[in-house]
């Protein structure tokens, strides 16, 4: 260890705790520079510059630190020519150039008479260089449209995804539904062209909320190795006229360049709203470029899968569930006793819990969503983690603050099936309904 390194390591301390004392941070960028320590230097004057960027002795460290020769005297003589005693120095490559009397740049008038640029700043290239150490000096207000990038797919959140159906607990009926209408087709492709089986397709999930529609649309997007690009409302909506329309046909066109692709229409129902029903003419212009776009008018949606998902299927025009649009509708039920074993175990895996009857806990959670049961697992664990603050000793998860639970969290399902009982009753014209019909019979709802 050098003789500097103990006083660096005293004034590092310092600077810590008085961030804002710029003296204190540009001597101990000198000192650094001086051991050698350019990295470190540079950090620190890219804050210092940050908070002052006029601050001249930083940016003469700055320089120094990048390797940047001081810039020499210029004199200029007549007409604003440089003399012959002064020489411009070579400009440094990535760092701007220094603006000389009577030069395009400077103040006053250019040597041919023409109004000066305005002069470059002198920090822009030291924000570029150091972009991954120092933080911008300025950023863009939310209001500021982002910057255009080569990039046309990344303002859709195109991605891969990692879940597969294994990860999926119970749904049984729903996984070979699955693997009739997308899987099978796709890892078959001789028997797939034998029997003219085309890649694509639309199929509609439905049923109660906090079921696990999205996320078993992300574990088809999985299975199938495809890419997945979620599309809600808030993606396609646009207060200026014809933008909404654009908007989902640039979503579709992602989707087709980025083939296989599951792509995920989340709340159907709010895009794909019953015509009749709407007194909006841009949301019924929405919902025909929507029907467009699902026929292939805009463009060949070969490769391109289509999962809807909606909690009220009642809602939605019937024109987009006609063959060749969402031509298929599966029902995702409330999990069944295994599907909530798994989601119980999947929840209580990383919690500190004891002496759970988890047999008596899925008895008792019939009609419970997934996202209920997350709740049932979250409401245990605070009772016991206010237990264990009000006692002042740690203590486990046990079955009496699941039992506790259970007492408070509801399932969320049962208002829904009280309208799905309606609807099946009353709505069901050309069997659209009849897994919701014989659901409920089993429950003998009907």
């Amino acid at each position: 260890m050098t003789s500097a390194d103990p006083l660096i390591a005293s004034l590092t301390a310092a600077v810590d705790a008085r961030p804002d004392d710029l003296p204190l941070r540009l001597h101990l960028a000198g000192l650094l520079l001086d051991a050698g320590r350019a990295g470190e230097a540079i950090a620190h004057l890219g804050q210092a510059l940050t908070h002052d960027p006029g601050n001249t002795g930083a940016q003469s460290l700055m320089q120094r630190a990048l390797g940047v020769p001081p810039a020499g005297r210029v004199t200029t003589g007549a007409g604003g020519a440089p003399s012959r005693g002064g020489a411009l120095p070579a400009p440094t490559p990535g760092t701007p150039p220094t603006p000389t009397a009577g030069a395009p740049g400077s103040a006053g008038r250019a040597v041919d008479g023409t109004a000066p640029e305005p002069p470059a700043d002198p920090l822009a290239a030291y924000e570029r260089e150091l972009a991954d150490v120092v933080p911008p000096r300025f950023v863009r207000s939310g209001d500021e449209p982002e910057p255009v990038t080569g990039d046309a797919d990344r303002a859709y959140d195109v991605e891969a995804s990692t879940v597969r159906l294994a990860d999926v607990g119970g749904m049984g009926a729903v996984k070979e539904r699955l693997e009739l209408a997308f899987l099978g087709p796709l890892r078959n492709p001789e028997l797939r062209r034998m029997y003219g089986k085309s890649l694509r397709g639309g199929l509609m999930l439905y049923g109660p909320p906090g079921c696990g529609k999205t996320f078993l649309a992300r574990a088809v997007a999985g299975e199938m190795g495809a890419k997945f690009l979620s599309l809600s409302i808030v993606d396609v909506l646009d207060m200026w006229m014809g933008n909404s329309e654009r908007n989902l046909h640039e979503l579709f066109q992602a989707a087709r360049r980025n083939a296989p692709c599951v792509l995920f229409l989340d709340e159907v129902d709010a895009l794909g709203h019953k015509r009749s029903k709407v007194t909006s003419s841009s949301m019924r212009t929405v919902g025909n470029q929507l029907l467009a776009e699902l026929d292939g008018m805009e463009g060949n949606n070969e490769g391109v899968f289509v999962l809807a998902a909606t909690n009220t299927p009642w809602d939605v025009d019937a024109a987009l569930r006609r063959p060749g649009r969402l031509d298929r509708m599966v029902l995702v039920l409330p999990p069944d006793a295994e599907a909530r074993r798994a989601i119980l175990e999947y929840h209580l895996r990383d919690r500190p819990i004891a002496g759970i009857d988890l047999r008596k806990v899925v008895a008792a959670t019939e009609d419970f969503s997934g996202a209920d049961l997350a709740h049932l697992c979250e409401t245990a664990a605070e009772f016991a983690m206010a237990d264990s603050v009000r006692r002042g000793e740690v203590r486990m998860i046990g079955q009496g603050d699941l039992d506790r639970a259970l007492k408070e969290v509801r399932p969320s399902t049962r208002p829904w099936l009280a309208t799905a009982r309606n609807v099946a009753m009353f709505a069901n014209e050309g069997g659209v309904y009849d897994d919701l019909v014989a659901y409920l019979k089993r429950r003998r709802m009907l």
